[in-house]
């Protein structure tokens, strides 16, 4: 079986406390609500201490043209990848020339050539190395990138394949967008990259197995989550509906995916689900009947370090890697929902 043998994390220099993120958000917002009071709530309930950005606060404070953000997404994107590629590296105690397959998921910015290639030829990776970009998966693209790369090491086991997830939330920010979306991508949406190892079987590398994966797409659902182009970048699209389609979907699906490895959900002992939200782990809370404790790294995630979509649920992996909590046996499920409406799992075993 393929397995999972390190995770690396990094985030850009910039953070900032909810605090003042909820009062750049009064400033930004209170001329279009006048009970702008009530609707700063969201701020408080976010259940977020702070939040790490790819610019200052200056910087978010004037209008900026699409290129503008964009040139400056190619440039941190390549830093902070290049930091949570080498902790992952170092960690999986590997070299930049082991890497066979560099699969690469982002949906916050635009970069040909893609930011992988100028990964590979700053850390001067193989030349023959195989690479796959992946756009467009928002919050379900580090689950994703985790099936894809088991996918390719069950079909090489002897290869090993690199998922770097990386998102720079912040810059897709609009001054100009005055919607009840964009006041809850302010109080919730940050900037962060991580990366993970995954070794085929012949490699002999230790970490939790990859037992399966699952993806789903919900019908007549493209626009509960995702990204609106204009000439300004990138408008948020965030649905108030999302905790609902949890509670009513996920868990008919999570059961379907059990059922054929022959596992109930009594079986798993270990979620590592994406923080979308404090709505949303709730909902996971009470669909699926989790006892207390077992969304901790996922809250501590959130609290630390905000929704930074596609790499959030591989930073709550490494937290898990680290605990030591997942022992011989153990059955985990990673998941995360993205635009699509969608859904990607991940079946781990320790």
């Amino acid at each position: 079986m393929s397995v999972i043998s390190a995770v690396g994390t990094a985030v850009p220099p910039y953070v900032y406390d909810q605090g003042v993120t909820k009062e750049f958000g009064r400033a930004l917002f209170q001329e279009a609500f006048p009970d702008i009071d009530r609707l700063l709530v969201v701020f408080n309930h976010a259940s977020i201490d702070q939040r790490h950005f790819s610019a200052s606060r200056e910087w978010f404070e004037r209008e900026h043209s699409f290129a503008d953000k964009n040139n400056l997404y190619n440039e941190t994107a390549v830093e902070v990848g290049q930091a949570a590629v080498v902790e992952c590296l170092n960690a999986a105690g590997l070299g930049p020339e082991d890497v066979d397959h560099f699969i690469f998921v982002s949906t916050t910015g635009l970069a040909t050539p893609s930011i992988d290639a100028r990964l590979i030829n700053r850390l001067k990776m193989r030349n023959d190395i195989c690479r796959t970009p992946i756009w467009g998966l928002g919050c379900a693209g580090g689950a994703a990138g985790l099936s894809r790369a088991y996918e390719y090491t069950r079909a090489f086991p002897q290869k090993r394949a690199l998922v770097l997830a990386l998102e720079l939330c912040g810059l897709t920010f609009q001054r100009n967008d005055l919607s009840k979306s964009n006041l809850i991508g302010v109080s919730l949406f940050a900037d962060g990259a991580a990366a993970a190892m995954v070794e085929g079987a012949e490699v002999e590398a230790n970490g939790p197995r990859i037992l399966g994966g699952r993806s789903m797409l919900w019908y007549d659902s493209l626009d509960v989550m995702g990204w609106e182009i204009n000439d300004r970048g990138l408008k948020v699209i965030f649905s108030r509906d999302i905790p609902a389609i949890v509670k009513t979907s996920v868990l008919p699906n999570i059961l379907e995916f059990l059922r054929g490895h022959s596992l109930s959900l009594a079986e798993i002992r270990h979620l590592v689900a994406h923080p979308g939200g404090t709505k949303v782990l709730e909902a996971y809370e009470q669909t699926l009947q989790l006892g207390d404790g077992q969304l901790d790294h996922s809250r501590h995630v959130l609290r630390r370090y905000g929704n930074m979509s596609s790499p959030t649920v591989l930073f709550v992996l490494k937290e898990f890697l680290g605990s030591g909590e997942i022992r011989a046996g153990d059955y985990g499920l990673v998941t995360a929902l993205g635009p699509g409406f969608s859904s990607e799992m991940i079946l781990i075993q320790g």
